[in-house]
This record gives C-alpha cells, structure tokens and sequence, in this order.
C-alpha cells in the first residue's frame, strides 16, 4: 500500500491537482487526526470532490459508478453492515462469485477495505462516487440509523402498554417509536414525499407517501404500534393525546442533516383508530421561477403582462394540490420589491416570504379571510395574496380591493379558466361587478415529468395521433421513462404545471355581462389566443417533458 499511496501522491502533483507543499500539508493532517491522504484532502478543501474523483478515474484507472442506475440488492446490502457503510462513506453495489464491488469516496483507504473484507468474507474490489451520492443511498437503502423494517421489528408488544404518554427525556421502550417517527419524516422528505399518511387497518397500521401527487405503500406495522405511534406524533405537534374522538391539527419542526422540515400534522378519528396526515414543508426550500413552473414562452409572456397591472383581480383556479400556492407564491417572490407594500392573508402560511407581511386566518379569534381582507385596506397595501374566495362574503370584499385600486391574488376551485367568472356569478356576484374587476382566470393542473435517468423516445401510433388531432401522417417522438432506481421504478421524477390563462378583454366582458355559458367564453378566448390545460399539455408531451398518460391522466375531464 506504501507503493500505492507514494504513486497516489507523485500522481497528484503531476497532474498539477495538487502542489507538494499541499500534499504535504494534507499528509501532516492525517496523521494527527487518523485520515487518509484523499479524505484529508477533501477535509482541507484543498480541491474540489468533483476535481479529485475525475482525477480517480482518468488518472488512476478506477471506474466511477453512476449510484442511480443501480438497484441494489438486499442480500448484498446486507454483507456490510449499517454501521461500516456510514463510518467508511461506501456501500456495496453487487457481488460476482467471491469478488464484492463497493462504492467509496476513496478507494485506497486500507482500513476500510480490509473491514469490508473481513465482515463480507469476499475480496472487495472499489469503484469510485462523491460522499453526497454515496450517503444519500446509504440513507436511502439502510434507512437514517437503520431501516423502518429493521425498527418495527425489533419493537414488541409490552404488556399494559397501550396508550403511553411520552415524558420529558425518552425511555428505553419509548426510544424505537421515537426513532421509527423521525425516520419516517426523514425518509419521507430524501424521497421528496409531500404527504405521509399512517392509517391503522383492522389488522395492522399502513404507511402510504405520496410522491409527485401519487399515493405509494412504504411499510406496514403491527397494530398494537398504533396508539404508540399516534401518541409520540401528537406530542410532537402539541395536540391534545387524551383526546382521539375529534379531528385536530398541530405542526412541529424537524431538522435533519441538510434541511429543515415544517410539518403540518392533522389526525382523523376512523373506526379502527385516528388515521394520522402529515405534510411536510421544507422551510429551506427555494422559491421556482417563472420558467421552472412550467409556462411556455407565450403563457409567460402573457402572465407577466397582466401581473404589472395596477390593479384588479387574478384568480387562480384548479382542484386540491394542482399547486395553485405555489404559483401565486413564485409571482409574489417575482414582484416584490422596496416599492411595493404586499400583505397576505393565508390558511396557513406556507413558506415565509422576504419582503412581504403575511398573515394567517384564526377562525377562534374571528380573523377570518373577509374580516382580515377589510383590516388589510386600512394598512395601505399595493398587492395582496387572499389565500381562497370561500363565500360571496369574501369574494365581495375581494372585489372591492380590486375596483379601490389594489392588485388581489387569490385562489378559487373551478375545472377550467373560463368557470370561474360564471363561478362568481352563481356565488352572487352581480355580471358587471365580475366583468369589470377580473383582469385574468388561470386554471392550472400538475403532471409528472419523465425521469431524466431513464427517458427513452418512441414512435406513437397513428390512432393515438388522431385521437390527439395530430397529423397521423407526420413522424412525431413521443418520450417515456423505462423506470429505474432513481424514480422508484415510476419513469417520473418531479412534477410541472400545465397553463390555461384567459385575460379578460372587452369581448370576454361583453359576453360575461350577457350571462353566457361557460364554453361561448372558452371560444372567444381561444379566437384571442388562450391556449387550454389539454392544448397546453400535449406541446409538453411533444417537448418531451412529459408522457401523453400523464396529460390524458389531468384533462381528459376538461
């Protein structure tokens, strides 16, 4: 090894990485804190991770592994244990005959292939990855401090042990529900899970994420774990644990390794037990920009005109979770500035926004969205965020903001752009009061994107072009994903909005005042350019950022 690590050496500084008085300087460090030359190179930041293990590669002949494109299997995983992956930053990958192949960050790091060597009875052979890829998948395969399956089993009944209130400090049989909870959150936020949802079942509790708008089983746990379960989140989130036959809500604060998670927790009582929501919010997380929600050239162009308005009403539109919030939280973070006095009324509050005061409804205290708006014109505002338009009430209010010189944000549940002026209209809203104060109806709806990892192209059918009013004549690349580690098998990673904006112009006013069906106002906006969410998703489709399921999935009711 002595060879191997002068060689390693002479390497570096030939290849002008590194000079020699900062190898030597790497080396003084090592022997005083027990590192190996490359992990005391990188503890020194004397060259980027990336630089050096490129340098691996080229230079010393040692192959670098993509950890996405690999699934791992249990029984290999299983041949070096949690604690040797964690301490060494390496993780097996796959065995052939007696030979194992294992990720590391430094390849001639001695003492740790001799350990891998010892605890797996194989002769190991290194490949090389960053410390980021390979302690995310020993996170993600091990689990934080071990797998969810590994904690539920080693947890058993005890006797008399049914409904346990957590004191302050843990106990001993406390400890794995304590640890099971936080790695469920953890877990649950590295898979880039919005929602965890625990549902106790007649014979066992059922853990569910969902991940891109999709519901999916993560494990399942004995049902005598319920009420312990249950008990520690409820703690967690301040709520009330002698109380099980209402409904109540409560939040908490997590904070792991590289993120800070807001959890929203909300517990339901069903006939086996409460069923237990959890939303995570990561606090951290950095606002989108226009382009990265999904509006093409020409919808941004026209959205960018109508938020410079002065005043009037935009409302956005679309069922639970098609991301209206973030879409009017992106324009706020895009239109904010020193100028402007922007405030906010919301249930709740997301995201903190730099810049502008928000605030957050209490039904209790009577602050609700109508009476906060009327306190909100008193506090000489430019723009304001009203998180829904619930009732007549509110959107009367909303309205007279909008016609006193105010620019209103605000949401509203309607299928499709051109409802929600009729929609206003069945509330009670006279015709030319919503004529004159909408400046734009946005509908928007939320589909996966195809996995960059695993994206193959293909030709369609020409009975799906026609379906789709393609020319079935015409070539056309239609893209996939083929499922992979990194997706979970889905062939999705991430998600992106689709966009349906009618501005409302004086033909679209004229027809709103004669009291039209929701379709006359649909043609005159696409004679004026609106582009529909189906429209909208099969330009997506042919960009190749999403599949035609997906689209057909979001519009085939609009």
């Amino acid at each position: 090894m002595a060879d191997k690590s002068k060689s390693l050496r002479d390497s570096l500084i030939k290849s002008g990485l590194l000079k020699e008085e900062q190898i030597k300087l790497a080396i003084d460090e090592g022997r005083n804190k027990g590192l190996t030359l490359i992990k005391s190179i990188l503890k020194k930041n004397l060259v980027a991770e990336e630089a050096l293990i490129g340098f691996l590669e080229k230079e010393m002949d040692i192959p670098r592994v993509d950890l996405a494109s690999y699934m791992i299997d249990k029984k290999v995983l299983n041949l070096v244990p949690y604690e040797v992956a964690k301490k060494y930053v390496t993780i097996p990958l796959f065995k052939v005959g007696e030979v194992l192949t294992v990720a590391t960050v430094d390849p001639f790091d001695i003492m740790a292939l001799d350990e891998i060597r010892l605890r797996s009875k194989c002769d190991v052979e290194p490949m090389i990855a960053t410390t980021r890829e390979i302690m995310q998948a020993v996170n993600q395969y091990y689990g934080v401090g071990g797998s969810v399956d590994t904690i539920i089993k080693n947890i058993g009944p005890v006797e008399g042990f049914s409904s346990p209130a957590i004191p302050e400090g843990v106990s001993e049989e406390e400890a794995p529900i304590v640890k099971l909870v936080n790695l469920l959150v953890v877990r649950a936020a590295n898979e880039r899970a919005s929602d965890i949802h625990i549902e106790p079942t007649q014979e066992h509790v059922r853990v569910r994420y969902r991940v891109d708008g999709v519901m999916r089983d993560v494990s399942t746990a004995p049902i005598f774990m319920h009420s312990s379960i249950t008990t520690r989140i409820k703690v967690m989130s301040k709520m009330d644990i002698a109380e099980s036959r209402v409904p109540q809500d409560g939040r908490f604060e997590l904070r792991t390794d590289d993120k800070d998670l807001d959890v929203r927790v909300s517990s339901y009582p069903t006939i086996y037990g409460e069923a237990i929501v959890m939303r995570l919010l990561d606090k951290g997380s950095i606002l989108f920009n226009m382009e990265e929600l999904g509006f093409s050239p020409d919808n941004l162009k026209r959205f960018e005109d109508v938020i410079k308005r002065p005043y009037g009403i935009i409302l956005v539109t679309g069922p639970t979770g098609s991301g209206k919030t973030t879409t009017l939280y992106t324009t706020l973070n895009h239109i904010v500035s020193p100028e402007k006095n922007i405030m906010t009324v919301e249930d709740p509050v997301e995201y903190e926004l730099a810049g502008v005061r928000q605030s957050q409804i209490n039904v209790k205290a009577g602050m609700e969205f109508a009476s906060a708006l009327r306190a909100i014109l008193r506090q000489d505002p430019d723009v304001i965020l009203l998180g829904e338009i619930r009732d007549l009430e509110t959107a009367r209010v909303s309205i007279q903001a909008a016609l006193t010189g105010h620019l209103v944000f605000s949401t509203l549940h309607t299928n499709n752009a051109s409802g929600t002026l009729t929609r206003l209209l069945d509330m009670g809203i006279e015709p030319f009061l919503a004529a004159s104060s909408v400046a734009t109806a946005i509908a928007q709806r939320l589909v996966r994107m195809i996995c960059p990892k695993c994206k193959e192209e293909y030709e369609p059918l020409p009975e799906l072009l026609t379906k789709l009013s393609l020319d079935p004549n015409k070539k056309y690349k239609f893209s996939r994903g083929k499922g992979c580690k990194a997706c979970k098998n889905s062939g999705y990673m991430g998600r992106l909005a689709l966009f349906e904006i009618l501005v409302v112009t004086d033909s679209i006013r004229e027809l709103v005042l004669k009291k039209v069906s929701d379709s006359d106002v649909e043609k005159q906006a696409r004679k004026e350019g609106m582009r529909t969410l189906h429209e909208d998703g099969i330009e997506k489709v042919l960009q190749g950022k999403t599949t035609i399921e997906e689209v057909m999935r979001v519009t085939q009711l609009d």
